[in-house]
């Protein structure tokens, strides 16, 4: 039976550079990588304030820490504003997602819900607005929200969930509340949702705490336990400096080996 003929054995020459193309397409899409990932950075920060205003009747104080791997960038933010009446309005949300594209989308919202507040400063309707124009704009991605307005002339505390995890709250005598308030779908998913809003009047001192899942939960905590440590935390400290009060409460996301990215906006009144 004849024997099959073959061509001549690779060169080495032809070997290192068959290496050298495939070193040079890795390094490439390492390149492409760590634009996105620059970019998605970039993008990060802009949505985040780099100083939060003095604001009548709150000392506000917000963190931030990135996914632990470095690549999960842009999904979590947080904003605080004065609003044309007079009251404030704060929010914090997390993206479905945590790339380019959902730290672009993050942006979009945050400019969505002030722009939707100049109109009105009720929560649950600016709330419901946001979510139509984010489902008419057509992305595929949704983000969980939850904001609220504080009324500096009455102390009136106003909030109205969509999709996120609960605020935590806590005073100097005793009380403590994981405000577990019902709410609607996330926002960008259908329209026309509603979302109830639930009221409490602030009186005495206290804290107010906005938080994102990946403070609260990750592999090694179920969200019930790590909510618990929170309102633990805000319980102690909740007559404490917002800074001091924040620092804490972002170091629960280490405590759960998370590997989302992780925010906290904490908001404490004196009346």
């Amino acid at each position: 039976m004849p024997r099959r003929r073959t061509g001549p054995p690779t060169s080495a020459e032809e070997r290192l550079r068959t290496l050298g193309e495939l070193t040079g397409q890795i390094l490439e899409r390492i390149r492409l990588q760590q634009a996105r990932v620059e970019l998605a950075a970039a993008l990060q920060r802009q949505c985040l304030p780099t100083e939060i205003p003095p604001l009548p009747g709150l000392r506000v104080a917000g963190r931030y820490a990135p996914a632990r791997d470095g690549l999960d960038i842009g999904g979590d933010w947080y904003d605080v504003f004065r609003m044309p009446d007079g009251s404030v309005g704060a929010a914090i949300g997390d993206v479905q997602g945590h790339d380019v594209e959902a730290a672009a989308y993050m942006g979009q919202v945050r400019t969505c819900l002030r722009a939707v507040a100049v109109a009105t400063t009720d929560p649950a309707e600016v709330l419901r607005r946001t979510n139509d124009l984010l489902v008419s704009m057509g992305s595929e991605l949704f983000v969980t929200c939850l904001f609220l307005r504080f009324e500096p002339a009455t102390g009136e505390l106003t909030v109205s969930r969509a999709g996120h995890i609960p605020a935590v709250w806590a005073t100097t005598d005793g009380r403590c509340e994981v405000v577990m308030a019902d709410g609607g779908l996330p926002l960008g998913i259908v329209s026309d949702e509603k979302y109830p809003s639930t009221h409490r009047l602030l009186t005495g001192k206290g804290a107010f705490v906005l938080l994102t899942d990946g403070v609260v939960e990750g592999p090694s905590y179920e969200i019930e336990d790590g909510l618990d440590r929170v309102a633990a935390l805000v319980r102690a400290a909740c007559g404490a400096d917002p800074d001091t009060l924040a620092t804490e409460v972002i170091k629960v996301a280490d405590l759960t080996g998370h590997s989302d990215d992780a925010a906290v906006l904490v908001l404490t009144y004196d009346r």
